[in-house]
């Protein structure tokens, strides 16, 4: 089914985005954390933000029962789908007020000691629709 086999390939592009960011938060820790300020910061990013999120997450739910692990890929979908609607309704200052506490919190050292996490969860979910 054509569906399947674009939520399929949604996944392996999410996968390798976790790689990057994985990537990304190793070598270049300081501008992880200055794209995690950036989050909600305009209108235009937090909406693109969200709606960007919603797209992997559907395309778990939709490929959980042919996935390796379809229990995991649907709650984690359902999760991050659920959440993604909530956070249309959360105020943009509000949303934009928790990225920069969070980006205070992570030191460039802690993007870096937490890298391999995003880079074992691409990995495992292009693994688990392979």
């Amino acid at each position: 089914m054509m569906i399947v086999e674009i939520a399929k390939w949604t996944l392996i592009i999410f996968g390798l985005f976790f790689i990057g960011i994985g990537v990304l938060m190793f070598l270049k820790p300081k501008i992880a954390r200055e794209t995690l300020r950036k989050a909600g910061s305009t209108n235009l990013i937090n909406y693109a933000e969200i709606t960007l999120r919603i797209i992997p997450a559907i395309a778990l739910i939709i490929f959980a029962i042919y996935s390796k692990f379809p229990e995991i890929f649907k709650v984690f979908g359902w999760f991050m789908l659920l959440t993604s609607l909530v956070l249309y309704f959360v105020p943009r200052k509000l949303h934009h007020r928790f990225s920069n506490k969070c980006a205070e919190i992570l030191k460039p050292f802690y993007f870096q000691i937490i890298s391999p996490f995003s880079i074992l969860i691409g990995i495992l979910i292009i693994i688990a629709v392979m």
